[in-house]
């Protein structure tokens, strides 16, 4: 179903980012906990788990339940590490003064500082749910939890793969695999749910695929006691909505992958502020908005990716953010992170998330190519009106808003930067570190670019071949061409634009990059 494209990883180590710079590799498979907690798992207090606590091995879930109710108090830190097959058949409720455990399900009910992390093999939740309520400080690392069911035989957890419930705080999970085989029809509910004043969670470098239902943030229109929820560099695939539901509260979702999304993604509504940065979206239909209600959410969006995203049309109970989609709020974010480049997203995350990847993780420093179209100038292609005019000598009339504003890019040649590109001198240019590459002019605050004119330096003309004018903070493709010139585009209204280089016939100079209204 994905397009059949080429993406490269581009930081100071190119492709090597990923194996060396640009992950942490602590080990093949994880023993104990590895990291410190990130998003809002790091406010309130932050979520250490079990941190300090005793170490306890357990092979079957009714081992996992002794662990807990072994412990002096429900507040004992302990880590429990996780190694086999968990099924009902090995998981029995246990009594004890640490715990109040159930038959079928992974308990972790007004209990906390707990970590359970998978190690060794791996660890398998098979059909068996993961439930934490009334509880806090808990920490879930490197385990699957596949085919929980609220119907049919054997059930567990009410469907979800892990539930949260009724006064829920500070909840990291980290490098899990969550999956179904299906959706409600066949049994089976949400991934990863929140609900009944569940905050300062973190769900990061995990799998959520094959379902009906990702996860919700709030079981009703009523419920709005939920949020302070981060998503990052996690993959949805397979998923018809629910990526993530969030009702009320705060959302952030960064640097995720969300692949063949059905019916809708994220879906922020009843006051909800979603902030959108960074992600990938592919091969999906309405990816965000507010969808099946007119309690509307709002959302701030910058810097994602739209690659192949349909839209349906607005309507009653139906307000997708597309086909341009634009920021309607503004989130203030307490805590500090590392912004991925969108293009890095899917090729990264098919290294790193999900359970055993060894709990490696990104260093914030992956820069993107664009995927190269095959043919930019194709006339049956509406998204490729080669909108170039190869004579670059008469630009349009006004002033050049480059002239005085930022610019950054992809990477950079040898004795070039990125500065040169908006300094009005055709005796200084930029190259990309590469054949290919990205060149951005930004600014402080909007303005309105309704044309470009992209100049090579002397001795490299004819050197850029095909390339696509991208809206930086939306993804909106602007124009797409083949060589340097003067490109038009409808008036937009927009922060950063990115000149992207997808194919050259040697090494491209940009000696200019003008700007006008």
């Amino acid at each position: 179903m994905r397009r059949s494209t080429t993406r490269r990883l581009v930081s100071a180590l190119a492709t090597a980012a990923v194996i060396t710079a640009g992950l942490a590799l602590p080990m093949s498979t994880a023993s104990a906990q590895t990291g410190s907690a990130t998003g809002y798992a790091s406010q309130n207090g932050g979520t250490t788990g079990g941190a300090g606590g005793q170490t306890v091995r357990a092979t079957t879930g009714t081992q996992i339940h002794q662990a807990l109710c072994d412990r002096p108090s429900t507040s004992t830190p302990i880590v429990i590490e996780v190694q086999g097959t968990i099924t009902h058949g090995n998981t029995s409720k246990v009594s004890g003064p640490g715990c109040e455990t159930a038959d079928g399900v992974i308990e972790l009910k007004k209990i906390s500082n707990v970590t359970i992390v998978g190690t060794g093999s791996g660890a398998v939740f098979d059909q068996v749910g993961i439930h934490i309520r009334e509880s806090r400080n808990i920490i879930i690392q490197n385990v699957t939890v596949r085919n929980v069911k609220k119907s049919g035989s054997p059930t567990s957890n009410g469907g979800d793969a892990i539930g949260m419930e009724k006064d829920v705080r500070n909840v990291w999970v980290d490098h899990v695999t969550l999956e179904a085989s299906g959706g409600e029809s066949e049994g089976y509910d949400g991934l990863f749910d929140m609900k009944n004043n569940t905050q300062y969670v973190t769900l990061s470098y995990s799998i959520l695929r094959n379902s009906g239902r990702g996860g919700l943030v709030g079981s009703s229109e009523s419920d709005l006691s939920n949020g302070h929820v981060t998503f990052h560099h996690n993959l949805y695939e397979n998923i018809d909505s629910r990526a993530p539901l969030l009702r009320g509260g705060i959302g952030h979702m960064y640097n995720n992958h969300y692949v063949d999304l059905h019916k809708s993604g994220i879906n922020s509504r009843a006051g909800a502020r979603a902030k959108v940065e960074n992600n990938y979206f592919e091969d999906s239909r309405d990816v965000l908005g507010t969808f099946y209600t007119n309690e509307r959410g709002s959302w701030e969006v910058r810097g994602n990716v739209f690659d192949n995203v349909t839209w349906s049309s607005q309507g009653d109970k139906n307000y997708p953010a597309g086909p341009d989609p634009r920021s309607t709020t503004s989130v203030s974010i307490p805590y500090s992170y590392q912004l991925d480049d969108a293009g890095c997203v899917p090729e990264m995350l098919g290294r790193i998330a999900g359970a055993g990847k060894g709990n490696r993780v990104s260093d914030g420093d992956c820069e993107a190519q664009e995927p190269v179209d095959p043919d930019p100038t194709d006339p049956t292609d509406p998204t490729d009106p080669d909108p170039v005019d190869p004579d670059p000598t008469d630009p349009p009339e006004g002033v050049n808003l480059s002239i005085g504003a930022g610019a950054d890019g992809s990477g950079k040649g040898g004795g070039t930067s990125y500065g040169n590109v908006v300094d009005g001198d055709m005796g200084t240019y930029w190259s990309p570190s590469g054949s290919t590459g990205r060149i951005s002019v930004k600014w402080g605050s909007d303005v309105t670019v309704s044309s470009v004119v992209i100049r090579e330096a002397s001795g490299a003309e004819g050197n850029i071949g095909s390339w696509r004018l991208v809206d930086h903070d939306t993804g909106a493709v602007l124009a797409t061409g083949t060589g340097a010139g003067v490109i038009t585009f409808g008036p937009t209204s927009l922060r950063k634009i990115n000149f992207e280089i997808t194919s050259s016939n040697g090494t491209p100079r940009v000696a200019e990059f003008e700007t006008y209204a």
